[in-house]
């Protein structure tokens, strides 16, 4: 079956794969996802959104002025400098560098990012990422005959989609309500960890969203492994590096990767079932290679597409 869910896509199709063989009609699935995107910001017809015709005639149906807004009155509400924007895109490029599928595999300095050309303010041309083309795919099976495939089985624990709630501002909102709610996020992360049967604390290596660098601050509180404004000193500590005790798109997320839409949810999986196995190379987190016989190792992937849907994945050893 085909399915479509904005950036949410993959998690969509991880998700519907699984279903069905949790229901026992089929034993093996396959995921895939795929895209070939012109050059340039992503565009569709509003209608298509729940937007008005409207909303786009006059340019506003735009990806980058709605994630702008969004961190604009976040830093100004938890203390986050434009600093600590351009030191989350710099980890992502210098990840990218690690990756040989990333897109881009040279990494600016922070100086660099925060002095290109200024999009959507606070959010400059380097703090993005890009739409490009891509593909990715997961076999999934039945768990109980897994190791007639593999001898290192990756588990998928939870898969969780939720959509916006009245209150919530997301991507090509043309208004907001006077009384705010989460974002779909928060309640897609909080019914994946009761799912698996875990907390944001026993989670080894991290995928988040990062459309652009404000969206991985952003995400960082929303799933739980930080509270609101926490991200500044976090990330000047250097606790979401690699080799950090909070390590976060490892690969180079979204900013490195660009996004293909269909498949860089399928992207973060390939990731983490590379980092759980001990097998990433040069960008191998320390704490997510199974040390200890029998101990369970644990990955997280979120996704965050328009207009208001999330996906949360959590996989283990």
């Amino acid at each position: 079956m085909d399915v479509y869910n904005g950036c949410a896509t993959g998690a969509t199709a991880l998700q519907m794969t699984a279903d069905v063989i949790r229901l026992g009609q089929y034993d093996i699935g396959v995921a895939v996802g795929m895209d070939k995107h012109e050059p340039g910001a992503f565009t569709a017809d509003p209608i298509h959104y729940g937007a008005p015709p409207w909303y786009g005639e006059i340019g506003h149906f735009l990806t980058t002025k709605f994630f702008a807004m969004k961190i604009n009155r976040y830093m100004h509400d938890h203390g986050i400098t434009k600093e600590t924007l351009a030191r989350v895109a710099s980890k992502n490029y210098r990840n990218g560098v690690l990756n040989p599928n990333a897109f881009r595999r040279k990494a600016p300095s922070e100086e660099e990012i925060l002095g290109s050309r200024m999009l959507n303010y606070p959010l400059t041309q380097y703090m993005f990422c890009a739409p490009d083309e891509g593909a990715a795919a997961a076999v999934l099976c039945r768990a109980d005959i897994a190791r007639r495939y593999t001898t290192s089985p990756i588990y998928l624990r939870a898969t969780t989609l939720r959509t916006r709630r009245y209150g919530a501002f997301e991507v090509h909102s043309s208004w907001t309500a006077v009384d705010q709610d989460a974002s779909p996020t928060v309640y897609a992360s909080r019914a994946a960890y009761e799912q698996a049967g875990i907390g944001p604390e026993d989670v080894n290596v991290i995928q988040l969203q990062d459309t652009d660098a404000g969206a991985e601050i952003i995400h960082m509180a929303e799933n739980g492994f930080c509270e609101d404004g926490e991200q500044e000193k976090l990330v000047a500590d250097a606790a979401t590096e690699i080799g950090g005790p909070l390590p976060i798109n490892t690969d180079g997320g979204l900013i490195a990767n660009g996004e293909p839409i269909g498949a860089s949810g399928l992207r973060q999986i390939h990731e983490l079932v590379l980092q759980l196995r001990g097998v990433a190379g040069e960008r191998q987190v320390p704490g997510a290679r199974r040390q200890v016989p029998g101990a369970r190792r644990v990955g997280y992937a979120q996704l965050y597409g328009a207009p208001g849907t999330a996906g949360v994945s959590i996989l283990t050893t």
